[in-house]
């Protein structure tokens, strides 16, 4: 179970304090789906950072499985984001210079795994996103949708217990954006694995089991009037 309570996050900038998050409480249980919409800026990305441990709370607590993240060491953090997480960044963080498939395994290398064992566990994953027929291209030679896709298949590869995705179907056309999102719920309901979802896509409503809204930091259940046409737009 991920559990934020009243967790706030603060930034100088420009002589101001952004309120990125602001006393926001979330509860995302074992097989649960959960999306959060919002305009850009409203401070989505600073609450998946928080729940991965790439950031630290200035109160409040986040706490995965009733571990305090907030208290981690950098090296514990590490170690949680490697064996226990998988992220979905909105950019997609790829190596240009290596095949999709060398992507995909890129986290199991951390882990310790040979290449050739790293490659077997990731290509599956590669399979399951549609990319079968392109595990040798490189970045440069795929599409803005394909490296997604690569993201996606990295960040499942190490079989997670908490799944994190910022924007994963942002460059996707609306076919593969509905069968990443499937693919999602597939492994939430198989995994009983909690899923956070941050995202401007409406496409994903049918497919989560609670919504919310973030807005100047502060998270309602629903999805408001203002929300729903970003994510129309």
């Amino acid at each position: 179970m991920l559990e934020l309570r009243q967790v706030v996050k603060h930034y100088p900038a420009a002589g101001e304090l952004v309120r990125a998050i602001d006393g926001v409480s979330l509860r995302v249980n074992a097989g649960e789906f959960v999306a959060v919409f919002g305009p850009s800026g409203s401070g989505k990305t600073t609450l998946l950072l928080l729940a991965a441990a790439l950031l630290q709370p200035d109160r409040g607590r986040a706490s995965f499985d009733g571990r305090d993240l907030g208290s981690l060491s950098a090296r514990e953090a590490a170690r949680f984001r490697r064996s226990d997480v998988g992220f979905v960044f909105q950019s997609f963080h790829l190596m240009p210079a290596a095949s999709a498939l060398d992507n995909a395994a890129l986290k199991l290398l951390s882990e310790g795994l040979s290449l050739a064992v790293a490659q077997q566990r990731a290509r599956p994953w590669l399979e399951r996103v549609g990319l079968a027929a392109r595990v040798a291209h490189t970045p440069r030679e795929l599409s803005k949708g394909e490296c997604q896709r690569v993201a996606i298949a990295r960040a499942l590869a190490n079989d997670p217990r908490l799944l994190l995705a910022d924007e994963p179907t942002g460059n996707l056309d609306t076919l593969r954006s509905r069968e990443i999102l499937s693919l999602m719920r597939q492994m939430c309901d198989e995994q009983r694995m909690p899923v956070l979802l941050v995202t401007h896509d409406r496409e994903a409503l049918p497919y989560v089991d609670r919504v919310f809204t973030l807005r100047d930091g502060m998270l309602s259940p629903g999805l408001d009037a203002d929300a729903i046409q970003a994510a129309s737009s």
